[in-house]
């Protein structure tokens, strides 16, 4: 049966508008279709139907009738086998990876937001044809290319393979033999391109190497360059990433890269450590994806979390960082996840299962109620890899073992745990059941001391830390206070998320960390004046003493080869 068709159109770059075509041969007499409303890898119901407006239908010079039957689904009552086609326009203004972008300097789609699904004729050739590319513009994607169109074998594969379009700079590099290209728009004119090429090979060579072989033929990285972004998604051959164009190195970048380029650098290896842990080794339930709903899992922690722990220690392992520079990233992390009281409340299973409602819509209480699965993901994977280490194994062994025996393919909590069981034994295997699905705190200290690396804690903790807050402060906002800890001082003082702290101790305040000079010797209490719906509420808060800010990691004498195995791979 001849493939459904796409016609896609940059329609009107002033106006964002995409003008899609979909000719389907040989329609059903009652032929439905939709568009997805999530897209895989970012786990939120985010209603890309929205964008879609005047739909029309049409069998040769005949007009039908188009039915909505919900939100993001249609039926088309057809007349015979002629080709049925499909019209209609997509507004695409979202400066993310997720959706679809165009305006007169660049155009980026996935198809989840552009091209409906025809019901029952997902499992067959897919096939997309571009209108309207200015001249001088190149399109960037890994799908098929082939008579004058893109190809795909499927609606599965047609999800799966963003296109970047316009006047990208472009380079390519071949690592392990596999040929690479890294695409990016938006780039100033200092932007070192044959320096990302050449850290980007390094990650590469490191990750084919620890999987064991390419699970592709080429790859490109997609990358958007702005005034203030950062993130990414994943596909099959590609990923889409967006970054602050401070991040991107320049001529002017040292030698051992600073920490914004540090930062983009570990972008690029989480996704592409995602090509093998996510995008093909997935959670069982991920076995077919349903477009029309949230699809559940509780294994994001596994995912999320120890691509996360990956993707810096790759770094390390690529020679890009060294052993005292990664241990500050780390670091890092364990600051993070120790600072959110939510990591005692809620079971990284839960926040797993739980991402579409709370994960990617937070509000001011969720650094009290949730965990974040993808940083204390990251720490469970550390616990996990320093076990299986001390009992002559690896979690390196452990991804190996679960994608041998998966052949790269769905795996579930029982297979994950039935690997670190062969590996570690029963004890390791009930310790992880636990770490995932309960809310002690890790044994981050004694691993890590085992290992050779020295926990101390240093620095002083910022007023805001003091009292259990977190603050925006700036000349336009004040002093803005964004979340209240729970067991804090500012909690028990009845400080709210919203209110503005204006001034102490009638002085006024410009930042919280001139508290401390407004206090007379062996004075801590705090007579905070804040400003809560336009009404001024004076508050009583005590002020505790300052306790160091957060856990510093270095190298200690002792298991240097645990050390070596584990860092240098």
């Amino acid at each position: 049966m001849a493939a459904p068709r796409y016609r896609i159109e940059l329609a009107d770059p002033a106006a964002h508008r995409y003008r899609v075509t979909l000719t389907l041969p040989a329609p059903a007499a009652e032929q439905d279709f939709s568009l997805p409303v999530w897209i895989p890898g970012s786990y939120l119901v985010r209603e890309f139907a929205k964008h879609l407006s005047g739909l029309s239908a049409r069998q040769g010079s005949q007009t039908l009738a188009v039915e909505q039957l919900d939100k993001a689904s249609w039926r088309v009552r057809c007349s015979g086998r002629a080709a049925l086609v499909l019209s209609y326009d997509v507004y695409a203004f979202d400066a993310s990876v997720r959706t679809a972008w165009l305006d007169s300097q660049r155009a980026f789609f996935n198809a989840s937001s552009l091209c409906l699904r025809a019901h029952a004729r997902e499992a067959g050739p897919h096939r997309i044809e571009l209108a309207g590319v200015p001249r001088g513009w190149r399109v960037a994607t890994e799908m098929r290319e082939e008579r004058g169109g893109y190809e795909a074998a499927d609606y599965d594969e047609l999800l799966d393979h963003p296109f970047e379009i316009g006047p990208h700079w472009q380079g390519e590099f071949q690592a392990a033999g596999v040929p690479h290209r890294i695409v990016v728009a938006g780039a100033w004119p200092s932007f070192d391109g044959e320096r990302l090429l050449a850290d980007v090979q390094r990650i590469c060579e490191a990750q084919i190497a620890f999987w064991g072989g390419a699970p592709f033929e080429r790859y490109s990285f997609l990358l958007w360059a702005v005034d203030d972004g950062h993130g990414g998604l994943e596909h099959r051959a590609s990923t889409a990433l967006i970054c602050a164009r401070r991040e991107l190195p320049t001529a002017a970048e040292p030698a051992a890269p600073g920490e914004p380029y540090t930062r983009l650098l570990g972008l690029f290896s989480h996704e592409y450590f995602h090509a093998w842990n996510v995008k093909r080794l997935r959670p069982a339930e991920f076995a077919r994806f349903d477009y029309q709903r949230e699809n559940y899992t509780e294994l994001l922690w596994f995912f999320e979390g120890f691509t996360s722990y990956y993707d810096e220690l790759m770094l390390c392992r690529a020679g890009l960082v060294d052993a005292a520079r990664y241990l500050k990233l780390l670091a890092a992390s364990v600051n993070g996840v120790l600072a959110a009281p939510g990591r005692c409340v809620q079971p990284l299973s839960t926040a797993s299962f739980e991402a579409w409602t709370k994960y990617y819509r937070p509000d001011e209480n969720s650094p009290n109620a949730t965990s974040n699965y993808y940083a204390q993901g990251a720490l469970v994977a550390l616990c996990l890899d320093l076990s299986l280490r001390a009992r002559k194994s690896s979690l390196d062994a452990l991804m190996a073992r679960l994608w041998q025996a998966s052949a790269g393919g769905p795996v579930s909590e029982a297979d994950i745990l039935a690997a670190v069981r062969a590996l570690g034994g029963e004890e390791l295997g009930t310790r992880l059941h636990g770490w995932v699905h309960g809310t002690d705190e890790l044994p981050l200290r004694e691993l890590l001391g085992a290992a050779g690396i020295a926990w101390a804690v240093e620095g002083r903790q910022t007023v805001a830390q003091r009292l259990g807050l977190r603050v925006r402060e700036s000349a336009l906002t004040g002093i803005a206070v964004t979340h209240v800890l729970s067991g804090g001082a500012a909690q028990a003082g009845g400080l709210c998320a919203r209110d503005e702290v204006i001034a102490c101790n009638g002085w006024r305040l410009r930042r919280l960390d001139d508290v401390p000079a407004l206090l007379a010797a062996g004075d801590t209490r705090l007579r905070l004046l804040v400003s809560r719906d336009q009404r001024l509420v004076e508050l009583d808060v005590a002020l505790p003493a300052p306790r160091p800010a957060g856990v510093a990691l270095g190298l200690a004498p002792g298991a240097q080869a645990l050390r070596r195995r584990w860092l240098g791979g």
